[in-house]
């Protein structure tokens, strides 16, 4: 019987060890950077409210 129990926490352990070390991995990815930056396409809007300059 402590063979199973041991044999359990075992494997416990190792997928314990197994998700700490997956989680590590996946803070330290960073996304892919992209080749050239981009503009973002805003358009300015303008105000048009019938003034005129004469």
């Amino acid at each position: 019987m402590l063979r199973r129990i041991s044999a359990r926490y075992f494997r416990g352990f190792g997928a314990a060890v197994v998700a700490v070390a997956a989680l590590v991995l996946a803070a330290n990815a960073v996304p892919a950077r992209a080749e050239q930056p981009t503009v973002p396409n805003v358009q300015q809007a303008t105000s048009t409210s019938g003034t005129t300059s004469e």
